[in-house]
Parts: C-alpha cells; structure tokens; sequence
C-alpha cells in the first residue's frame, strides 16, 4: 500500500471515531473467532481447525464474517448505541471489491427505525467523504428508471429475458429459477454501475425475500418489503442496513430456511447462533444496524482503482 493511502485510511478511521464519539457512542470489540455464526446463502465464513486434536472429535470454530452476532447481545444485554470497526473474513472472495479479509465498520443504536438509520449513514458518508446528502430511492423505483419493470410484481420469465438479453455476460448458475437471483444480477450488471453518480444513493425497501435480518413491512393494497436499505457511491455499494428483526422465532425459522437452501446447492450447513437467538428470547430492543465496508470507503477517497490498492494484501 502506498504511503498516501495509509495516510488516508488513517485519517478516515480518526473520522469514523470522531463521528461515532461526538454522537455519544460506544466502541466495542467482540470475538473474530467463535464456534457460531448468521448462516448466509451467499457468503461462506472460514473454518479454523484446532491443532492437537483430530479433526472428527472437534467442532470448528469459525472466522466471523460480521460481528453482528456479538454486537446484538450487547445490545439484549442493554448496550444503547454500539459501533465497531474491525477485520472480517469471507471465503472464496477475491476481486476489486472484495477480499477475504477486510476491515468493516458496523453500528447499532436503540430506538432507530428505517428512516433514523438512513440518516445517520448519511451523516456518516457527507463527514467522511466530504459529499452532498444523499439521495434517497426505493428498490422498486430503481427498476423502474433503469430497466422499465417493477421488482415486486415481474414474472421470473421477464427477469430472466432481461438478464440474457442484457450487455453482460451472464454465468451459468444452478438459480435460474430463483427470482431473487434474477433480480441480483439484474441490480448487480445492469443498475449498480448507474448509482450515486453525482451524489451517494441510499436504496431502501427491498423484496421482502431479501429481508436478511431485517423486518417486513406491508402497506395495505402493496407487496410486503425488507426494512433493508443499502448506500451506493460512484457505482459502488458501501453499506447495508437494517430496522432490525427482534423476534427469535421468526429468525430461526430464516436461518433455517437458509441452511435448507445451502444444502440445495451444495454448500456446508452452518451451526446456528444459538447464543444470539437465547439474547433476543430475553429480548432485543427497537434499533437500526448498519455495516459500512471500510476498504471501499478508502478505495473512494483516494480514488483507487481496487481495494487491493488500500490494504496491506499479499
């Protein structure tokens, strides 16, 4: 890494402190290796195997790949408004945006709901990134302006027409049947690249398939949505973020729903976060979370071309 980028990726950590801290939160450090983890379909966490004993008799621990598992425990145990900036790890991820270790940057603070987290990501981007507030658009209108369609009521068959019809190359992909995988690589090659050109872009209401671990929200005589929003700059996304689910059981039977799907494709089935899912049963409060990753927030500042160019990788 250049000495500039250094530079630059240690004034914008002093920035995101600064930020959080005049806002009177917290800063905590939880575990990057633990015997649990948020089962996801799409990200894989990595494995460590200790030594000395033979690998049949042990049960891995696993490198997080977010610490929102420990952040939300925090919180049931009566944190208020937490942030953390620490290093994540993610399986078979490699490229200019990703690497399997990166720095990520995650906040949670009580009594948020949708519209209060989207501000303070907000603030947050105009602080560190010296930009004009940001623009907010729904997922339904970014469809809408950019491809002609809405999201929440297409047919699978349009969705696919408009992914092999598009100027990409589209991968073979045992999903073609699944309508959240057309809408994610409709979102990913043909209307990401055309977000938060001029001023940062924040994305709000996703399907409520892609809720993740957000609550679902349903206006009468409307398709139900994710509280879920996420902040574009320049093409590229920066950060996701949730009004937060707090019903323990409704999250059990989504991570369960998510193991299901992994096993359909192969992949190993995750252990579920048990000690997360005993803290939200005491009960986890109200609040909004977001994780910001930190390498692409430098990659913008500096304008590199790749995060390889902010991190200290081999």
């Amino acid at each position: 890494m250049e000495i500039r980028h250094r530079k630059a990726r240690s004034d914008l950590l002093r920035g995101v402190r600064e930020f959080f801290f005049k806002r009177s939160f917290v800063e905590v450090h939880t575990p990057s290796l633990a015997p649990e983890v948020i089962p996801e379909l799409h990200i894989d966490p990595i494995p460590v195997v200790q030594p000395g004993r033979p690998q049949s008799q042990q049960d891995p621990l696993w490198l997080q790949a977010s610490p929102e598992l420990h952040m939300k425990r925090l919180l049931a145990d009566g944190a208020t408004a937490i942030f953390q900036i620490t290093r994540s790890f993610r399986a078979n991820e490699r490229g200019r945006l990703h690497h399997p270790e990166f720095t990520i940057v995650e906040w949670y603070r009580v009594g948020d709901d949708m519209p209060a987290g989207m501000w303070l990501l907000d603030e947050l981007c105009q602080a560190l990134l010296d930009t004009p507030p940001a623009i907010q658009t729904s997922y339904a209108e970014v469809f809408q302006n950019y491809l002609g369609i809405c999201p929440h009521t297409c047919t699978t068959q349009e969705l696919a027409r408009l992914v092999t019809s598009g100027p990409a190359n589209v991968r073979e992909t045992n999903d073609r049947q699944d309508r959240d995988t057309w809408l994610n690589l409709l979102l990913g090659q043909q209307i990401e690249p055309h977000l938060g050109q001029a001023e940062p872009e924040i994305v709000y209401d996703f399907p409520a398939s892609q809720a993740a671990l957000a609550r679902i929200r349903q206006a009468p005589n409307e398709p139900p949505v994710a509280e879920r929003f996420e902040l574009y700059y320049r093409g590229i996304e920066l950060a996701n973020g949730y009004h937060e689910l707090t019903d323990a059981v409704e999250l059990r039977g989504r991570l369960e729903q998510v193991n299901a799907a992994r096993t359909l494709r192969g992949k190993t089935i995750l252990p579920m976060p048990e000690s997360l899912l005993a803290a939200m049963e005491r009960g986890l409060p109200d609040c909004a979370g977001v994780a910001l990753g930190f390498d692409r927030l430098v990659m913008l500042a500096v304008g590199a071309p790749s995060i390889q160019e902010v991190i200290d990788s081999d």
